[in-house]
């Protein structure tokens, strides 16, 4: 039960939400541990952030059908196409650690979330960091750039922001999202399309 159907804090998944994300970056950091035992510091924790990031929760739930069962204000269009799967993706898991403990839970997100919906190879050897592979074609020639909040709006019950993508003082691209962060990536992946970089 999402917010945006019910605000009664005991009674939509908010709080469910909170340990699942806990719960889950700690199984996939454990996983991802075991899984390359040569791999860096650095290299773990990127690919970790790509599996537990929103968009890929948001994918992986939609394959799975969650969809069909998280009820939501369907009149707010905004929210079909927000991460608010993904979040009931980690609301779930924390509703299956409070019913069966830490150990089922890991095999749960082992075998029904991670080795049939993530594809570990491919994450491995695409960089969808958009910000960063931008921020660091601008170093490399010398070029000025920064990420600059444009808009704040309310859509429905959410927050949309814009943000800019500045380059040596004029704006290239501009990106939509439910967080600055967000709304930077989608930003900066425009600003590669309109450079032709990668």
């Amino acid at each position: 039960m999402h917010r945006s159907k019910i605000e009664e804090l005991a009674q939509n998944n908010e709080r469910l939400e909170f340990l699942g994300d806990a719960i889950l970056g700690s199984i996939v950091a454990e996983y991802l541990f075991k899984k390359y035992p040569t791999q860096p510091e650095g290299f773990l924790t990127e690919l970790r952030s790509r599996i537990v990031r929103r968009e890929t929760l948001n994918n992986v739930a939609l394959r799975m059908g969650l969809q069909k069962l998280v009820q939501y204000n369907q009149n707010d269009r905004g929210l079909s196409r927000s991460h608010i799967f993904g979040n009931a993706l980690e609301a779930l898991i924390g509703a299956v650690y409070l019913d069966k403990g830490f150990a089922k839970t890991r095999v749960f997100i082992i075998n029904q979330i991670i080795k049939p919906y993530v594809d570990l190879q491919h994450m491995e050897s695409t960089d969808t960091n958009y910000k960063n592979q931008l921020l660091s074609w601008a170093q490399k020639i010398g070029h000025n750039l920064s990420f600059d909040t444009v808009e704040e709006r309310t859509e429905g019950a959410r927050k949309i922001f814009s943000v800019g993508v500045t380059l040596n003082g004029k704006i290239i691209a501009v990106g939509n999202g439910y967080n600055k962060k967000e709304a930077g990536q989608v930003a900066a992946q425009k600003a590669l399309e309109v450079l032709k970089i990668g």
